[in-house]
């Protein structure tokens, strides 16, 4: 089902009330605090067209699994132009996951996306977290490339021309595994109308998401996003070691902390730097359980025995709560490091009962309908939640 915004009246209200969904029960989430270390390795990976051709799923399963279905990364690789015939750009659609958590962090080409009418124009390094909040892909850049071959370009968390040019891709996480949770189309791809719809703003009172929860977009070149050198000499590297905080911890409600660490090349300054203080190896503490992504060289880890562990690019390690510890990294390399905190453990899971009904309701999730003056008016109200 699916809502027709060209045939609706602004401030008309879906007449119908569910409840027992505004804090959905269900089995509790629960982060695996154990001596766990799962290793989800590239030469392994498998993708797959999960919901369109144009874009392949890689899922870091051994990490699903470690942390009890709690929490997934996934590498989304574009594969094909986005306009088909059988098939065009995404729906209006909107996620709801347990906490409203999903997040982004492209790694090669230059993407659009519509957020609640509002147009963004990201490329690599760029971060986005937002849930609940109406939103679609309008436009991915792609190399052309046979498939096995576009899957093996190189992935940079610092916008360069280079990089841009590729097919588009990005990591992308949820809290809990998204066919879990309802993921509602609102507007249909072939009803979308250019000049009406996106003026349109959807609210509903339907999730538990966190009180400070909210909408981030980051630029890679934003002064809060340059890369500090780490204070201490805990990761050894024979280039400096520099931190990135991706800003994540407020508007997620305080459910993940993320930072990438990374290097230069040898004799290249390529990371976006800040002169402000130094890193402390105290900020990459937080996690109940830790999730590590090499987006570009090889690292090395070590268990609490003192085994040592090494990772490639496309490598994801998943560990409980003190079970690894980054000790090295080479040159040009760059880590994407998610800590996962406590407050997910109080959020709770979708029932499949409840999860098929949502995105059975569809556009009945509209209870209220603003129309703006201008499509980029006005801060964004595209949220579940007042």
């Amino acid at each position: 089902m699916t809502l027709d915004l060209r045939n609706s009246r602004s401030g008309q209200a879906a007449d119908f009330q569910w409840p027992g969904l505004v804090h959905p029960n269900g089995d509790r989430l629960r982060l695996n605090r154990q001596d766990v270390v799962a290793v989800d390795r590239d030469r392994d990976a498998t993708y797959e067209a999960i919901f369109r051709p144009q874009a392949l799923y890689n899922v870091a399963t051994n990490g699903v699994n470690a942390n009890n279905g709690a929490f997934l990364l996934q590498e989304v690789a574009t594969n094909l132009p986005i306009h088909r015939p059988d098939t065009g750009p995404t729906d209006f659609h909107l996620h709801l996951p347990p906490g409203g958590f999903q997040l982004v962090l492209v790694t090669s080409g230059v993407f659009t996306f519509d957020y609640d009418g509002r147009i963004y124009y990201v490329g690599p390094g760029t971060v986005m977290l937002q849930s609940a909040i109406v939103h679609r892909q309008l436009f991915y850049t792609w190399s052309g490339l046979p498939t096995d071959e576009n899957l093996k370009t190189p992935q940079t968390a610092v916008p360069d021309p280079i990089s841009m040019g590729y097919s588009g891709k990005f990591l992308e996480a949820f809290i809990t595994e998204p066919a879990a949770f309802p993921n509602p189309t609102v507007v249909a791809s072939d009803r979308i109308v250019e000049a009406e719809t996106p003026r349109f703003a959807w609210s509903h009172p339907l999730h538990d998401r966190p009180a400070d929860a909210g909408f981030w977009c980051q630029d890679p070149l934003a002064l809060e996003a340059l890369y500090r050198p780490l204070a201490d000499d805990a990761v050894k590297s024979t280039t400096p070691v520099y931190v990135r905080d991706i800003g994540i911890e407020v508007p997620s409600g305080h459910l993940v902390t993320g930072h990438i660490l990374a290097t230069d090349p040898q004799s290249q300054s390529l990371l976006p730097k800040s002169t402000s203080a130094a890193a402390s190896a105290s900020t990459l503490a937080k996690g109940e359980s830790v999730v590590y992504r090499v987006i570009r060289g090889t690292a090395e880890f070590k268990d609490g025995a003192g085994k040592a562990l090494e990772l490639g690019a496309g490598d994801t390690v998943t560990s409980g709560k003190g079970a690894i510890t980054l000790v090295g990294m080479a040159e040009n390399t760059q880590i994407l490091r998610l800590g996962l905190l406590e407050g997910i453990e109080r959020l709770r899971k979708w029932t499949p009962t409840q999860r098929d009904e949502i995105d059975g309701l569809a556009g009945r999730l509209v209870t209220r309908q603003e129309l703006r003056a201008q499509r980029t008016d006005g801060a964004p109200v595209g949220y579940l939640y007042e």
